[in-house]
């Protein structure tokens, strides 16, 4: 017997109608009469006496109405046992970004996350997918956010549904801040801020293609927030992705997206084969359960 059809059989014997039990269950009437005739069936015994207006229990009946009452209290004290359990998980889990639009994933995260375990805390850093790659290999940082291309071998990872794209930040009275978007060639012996990322810069380079060669790169920078004020003051333009920068002033900083349109995706990152404390594991499945794409 199956503790949902148990349920069912409870439901019935209290309403002493199926109907008015389908109803309840938010089965249909057909369903939920086949479900209690599978069961006798699968007992050998008849457990109600249907009527025209009711129906009601056999003595066989009553009997089964009393052991399961019983074994569905001891299942729903189990869960609330195990549940609790879950809530007793504590500990910090460390997870290492960047400046990245698919960190607008994790707050649904965190939230449901600490609603199942109130007393687990989160240490959140920020920097480039290289240093916090360097901090999870020495075991400082249990998990990453971070910007693709990167070396997986040593990780297991979720890659995000959320892209990253790339555009040119700019003074809003900056001359290219006319356009609707800009290309390599608007963006030919400007004065520019580029990523510090070796292999960024190379995913760079495929864009700008002839004009690579020929760009005036007055500074490069780790980061966006860095970068963008250098932007805003107007010293030069910021090739970067968008990351937060939504949350700026726009009367600071205005962006305009790369053209052709370039784009780059983010994993959700931690180490193979490595020990790891209760509330990172459950937070790794959690993440597995809630960000895998379907089938």
């Amino acid at each position: 017997m199956e503790i949902r059809v148990l349920r069912y059989f409870l439901a019935v014997a209290r309403e002493e109608s199926i109907t008015k039990a389908a109803e309840l269950l938010h089965l249909t009437q057909p369903t939920l009469s086949r479900q209690i005739g599978q069961m006798e069936e699968e007992l050998g015994v008849k457990l109600f006496d249907r009527g025209a207006r009711k129906i009601a229990l056999t003595n066989e009946g009553l009997l089964l109405r009393r052991r399961a009452e019983e074994i569905l209290e001891l299942v729903d004290k189990t869960e609330k046992e195990l549940t609790e359990q879950d809530e007793r998980i504590e500990g910090t889990v460390s997870l290492g970004c960047g400046d990245l639009a698919s960190v607008e994933l994790l707050p649904p995260l965190f939230r449901a996350f600490r609603a199942r375990y109130p007393a687990v805390r989160f240490d959140l850093y920020t920097g480039t997918a290289d240093h916090i790659q360097d901090r999870m290999d020495r075991g400082l940082t249990d998990i990453g956010l971070l910007m693709e291309p990167v070396s997986v071998e040593k990780y297991e990872y979720i890659r995000l549904a959320r892209q990253e794209q790339w555009w040119a930040v700019m003074h809003p009275d900056a001359p290219l801040a006319r356009l609707d978007r800009v290309t390599p060639q608007d963006l030919a012996g400007q004065p520019l801020i580029l990523p510090r990322r070796l292999s960024v810069q190379s995913e760079l380079a495929g864009w700008f293609g002839e004009e690579f060669d020929k760009l005036n790169v007055v500074f490069t920078s780790n980061l966006p927030a860095i970068s963008s004020i250098v932007a805003h003051n107007q010293l030069a333009y910021s090739i970067t992705i968008r990351g937060s920068l939504s949350f700026w002033d726009p009367e600071k900083i205005t962006c305009r997206p790369l053209y052709p349109e370039l784009k780059a995706t983010s994993i959700l990152a931690w180490k193979r084969k490595q020990p790891f404390s209760p509330a990172v594991s459950k937070w790794i499945q959690f993440a597995k359960e809630t960000l895998r794409p379907a089938g």
